[in-house]
């Protein structure tokens, strides 16, 4: 698969193996929840999916890398490699966290799909979106009853730590709303500060791997403490993998990435690499301004990425990355005092922080 491909060199090789087990285990379960959908919903979702075509014939489809259900499972493997199994949920088996990884992957794709409407994308994991192919109420709606299936999965699971699991994922969605909201407003705004937009980024991004990690945890048997601090090692690897998502954004290879080359350029977004050129006082972040102040062509955008590196915003997003993983390991070490025991979450982390597509 191309999501093995590019990362099945090196020490990218363990997080490859990790993801393809995580698709196996979880896709099914994934699958049978969203074949549950009533008709025209299931039909969007399962292309959405790619599992099916337009028409509803089968498709060898692509559900994405299943990073957030990886951590899950990850997270569960880590703590149960210390031992834990004390609180509520002990005894628990990594596999008994199957559920909660599936409603972790329908969250995400339910912001997938309005995400996809808001910024008006229109291809995603190589083929057209969703809301172009079946219209904008289908897409929304649909990606409102993928939300209402996850907390579903959750409240159905007999598992002691499912309740506690399915209010974090509420408190975690309503937060990933409030990230998204405040990315929307910054499209408006002229002036944006740094502090600002990495802030909406940790909400918009870092929350949904954090909760990722911590339901992993309170699946696992381990406690509060272990558990917030698990929550707090996905949203600062989070917040690094928006960053490397950021600089994808504007230099990633079409033929990898599925959309066009400076899609985040083409519809000014103010992205973390860009709000940083744009705040750095340089000549070139000013030429960026100018360029955001009207409407971008084609040779617009390719000015406005090379403004962007000129001023700096490149190289501060691939170090600011690397200063966020660092605090990230930080904070497992809370969790996970031996570290040889979250081999999975760490090569996951290397995995996002390091990718190029």
């Amino acid at each position: 698969m191309a999501t093995t491909e590019a990362i099945a060199t090196g020490e990218g090789q363990e997080a490859a193996a990790l993801l393809e087990r995580t698709r196996e285990t979880v896709n099914p379960e994934l699958r049978r929840t969203v074949e549950s959908l009533p008709g025209s919903m299931r039909r969007v979702a399962m292309y959405h999916f790619g599992w099916e075509h337009a028409d509803g014939t089968p498709a060898a489809g692509n559900a994405g890398k299943a990073i957030r259900p990886a951590l899950v499972l990850a997270a569960a493997q880590a703590l149960q490699g210390q031992g834990h199994g004390h609180g509520q949920a002990s005894g628990g088996q990594v596999g008994d966290a199957v559920r909660a990884a599936a409603a972790v992957e329908l969250a995400h794709n339910f912001t997938l799909l309005h995400d996809d409407v808001i910024d008006k994308d229109t291809r995603r994991r190589g083929r057209a979106t969703a809301w172009t192919v079946f219209g904008i109420p289908d897409a929304i709606i649909t990606g409102d009853a993928m939300m209402a299936l996850a907390l579903r999965l959750l409240a159905e699971d007999p598992h002691p730590a499912s309740a506690e699991a399915s209010a974090r994922l509420a408190a975690c969605v309503i937060e990933l709303c409030a990230g998204q909201q405040a990315d929307c407003a910054f499209e408006q705004r002229a002036y944006v500060s740094l502090d600002e937009c990495l802030t909406m980024a940790t909400a918009k991004t870092g929350a949904l791997l954090g909760c990722a990690c911590a339901l992993g945890a309170l699946y696992a048997g381990a406690g509060p403490d272990e558990a917030d601090a698990m929550d707090a090692f996905g949203r600062e690897a989070g917040l690094a993998f928006q960053l490397i998502d950021d600089l994808i954004g504007i230099w990633g290879d079409p033929g990898h990435t599925g959309k066009p080359a400076g899609a985040d350029l083409l519809a000014r977004k103010k992205s973390l690499p860009v709000v940083a050129a744009l705040t750095s006082g340089t000549e070139a972040g000013e030429e960026l301004a100018a360029l955001y102040a009207g409407p971008m062509s084609g040779d617009d955008v390719r000015k406005a990425a090379d403004a962007v590196d000129r001023a700096g915003g490149r190289d501060w997003a691939q170090a600011h990355a690397a200063d966020r993983m660092g605090r990230a390991v930080q904070q497992l070490s809370r969790a996970v005092p031996d570290l040889g025991a979250a081999g999975g979450l760490l090569a996951l982390a290397e995995f996002v922080t390091r990718r190029t597509r």
